[in-house]
């Protein structure tokens, strides 16, 4: 599966700036591009780095086919050198990124990308692409899960989707963030994701009566019967009927039901009763399941409530992240390399956020009594000792400083590609769904409120900083036409 060649999935001005970088003679030029992300979704406290497979496939992958180069040819906008360029084309660029599953923070590189001008300018749109979209459902599926508080929560949200990939794919960054089954039967062939399902409301209304419609499923499906119980009315009619079903079908061949799902009306309030009823017939084992448009605030609401809900089915409001639909990932140059010495860059704005933090960098995660304290950027080549008490500090608001004396570092960044080459083990589906959840563990309480979190602190360290502030300087020097 996804063997679709996606060269060409780039927006045109990569192309037009490749074929400028030719035509300027910086083609060999080497540049640093950051992939980081500027707000967490929902105004969360942090956010799930996913994607990272499906990039290194595509990465392996890249050739220009002879379909492409006729498309550029006819064009008319690019120098033939150039073509021939495309005709031939091989990454061999670096790539650094934290493993897939990790815990995020904006404004901090989570991907690096070290290569010439063209190959890294080329990958940025299909990056970007993989980055956003598979963060962003891996983050709304995590703080849908931990909503549940223990419950099993379903993805159910493949005919919602934003088109085919982003139903298996959305799937399985969903399952990453700790969704233990998915409605989308391709993305369990691929992945191995457990599908799961049982019916529709069209099962019930082709019988003749809800109870032939439950009867007929008992029959056909004893060891994993499941109905749907709010086609008519549930507690009058879809409840009766499904007791009777399993008292007249289940019950001779020894089976026990598994559960009855609701799919409509005041789930709270009909949870009870369905519950209640349930108890009332012997059936204390079977499971409440409920969907309908459920997001991590309707469950938090439902339970405080005092729902009697035993698992959720989460479709639409997980595979679009309806409430913050956009990850807004971005792939900006921190540096280029002449001589073999790397030279910052910066990008300055007027807005604040816009800012880039310059150079080739590493990222550490900071440690105290096993819980993730901040996240600490240095230039690559600075040899912080860390086991020497570290001061950090918010690199907005410089007077907020902390001393951290008992604490252990990990480094972020790992590298994927050297010179075009794999050099990263791919872990499995399941590593990476058990990294997240240590990861998420691993995140202080405070951080992790849906509403008003803690701010977890990305500081930079001295000489980054101090390399920024000289950057910024030195822009503003050349933009008013005065000297320091």
């Amino acid at each position: 599966m996804n063997k679709m060649n996606y060269t060409m999935l780039c927006d045109f001005y990569e192309l037009t700036m490749a074929n400028g970088y030719y035509l300027s003679g910086k083609k060999d030029e080497i540049c640093y591009f950051d992939i980081f992300f500027r707000d967490v979704p929902d105004n969360g406290g942090y956010a799930i780095f996913a994607g990272l497979e499906e990039m290194v496939k595509y990465i392996r992958n890249l050739k220009f086919s002879e379909e492409d180069i006729i498309y550029l040819r006819n064009k008319k906008q690019f120098s033939e050198d150039f073509i021939e360029i495309l005709k031939n084309f091989k990454f061999e660029a670096d790539i650094y990124a934290m493993p897939e599953g990790s815990v995020i923070f904006p404004y901090e590189p989570v991907i690096i990308v070290r290569g010439k001008t063209i190959e890294v300018q080329l990958i940025e749109t299909y990056m970007l692409t993989v980055f956003n979209h598979q963060s962003l459902i891996a983050t709304k599926a995590n703080r849908i899960v931990r909503a549940a508080e223990g419950r099993i929560v379903s993805e159910f949200g493949a005919r919602r989707a934003h088109g085919a990939e982003a139903a298996y794919l959305g799937a399985r960054s969903a399952y990453i963030a700790g969704v233990a089954s998915t409605s989308n039967t391709l993305a369990d062939v691929i992945f191995n994701i457990p599908a799961t399902g049982t019916m529709a409301h069209s099962w019930v209304q082709v019988f003749d009566t809800e109870y032939e419609a439950f009867k007929t499923y008992c029959e056909i499906y004893p060891d994993s019967t499941v109905l749907l119980v709010d086609t008519y009315n549930i507690t009058k009619s879809g409840i009766p009927n499904a007791i009777k079903a399993f008292n007249e079908v289940l019950k001779p061949l020894g089976k026990r039901p598994i559960g009855v799902r609701l799919d409509s009306g005041d789930i709270a309030y009909q949870s009870k009763k369905v519950r209640k009823m349930l108890d009332d017939a012997g059936y204390f084992d079977c499971k409440v399941i409920v969907s309908n448009s459920l997001d991590e605030y309707l469950i938090t609401n439902l339970l405080q409530q005092g729902a009697k809900i035993d698992s959720f089915g989460v479709g639409e409001r997980l595979i679009t992240s309806k409430s913050s639909p956009v990850f807004g990932g971005v792939y900006k140059l921190a540096a280029i390399e002449k001589d073999g010495k790397i030279i910052p860059k910066i990008k300055i704005s007027e807005n604040v956020e816009k800012i880039t933090t310059p150079h080739f960098k590493k990222v550490y995660r900071l440690y105290q009594d096993g819980k993730a304290t901040a996240d600490y950027i240095t230039i690559h080549n600075e040899k912080p000792d860390f086991s020497k008490p570290l001061e950090i500090f918010d690199p907005h608001i410089t007077w907020k400083r902390r001393t951290l004396i008992t604490y252990s570092a990990r480094e972020m960044l790992v590298p994927i590609f050297k010179k075009g080459k794999l050099v990263y083990t791919l872990p499995t589906l399941e590593e990476i769904r058990s990294y997240c959840k240590s990861e998420v563990d691993s995140i202080w309480d405070e951080v992790k409120r849906f509403e008003n979190p803690h701010n977890y602190y990305v500081d930079l360290s001295k000489e980054l900083w101090d390399c920024k502030e000289d950057l910024l300087v030195s822009e503003k020097t050349k933009i008013n036409g005065y000297k320091k």
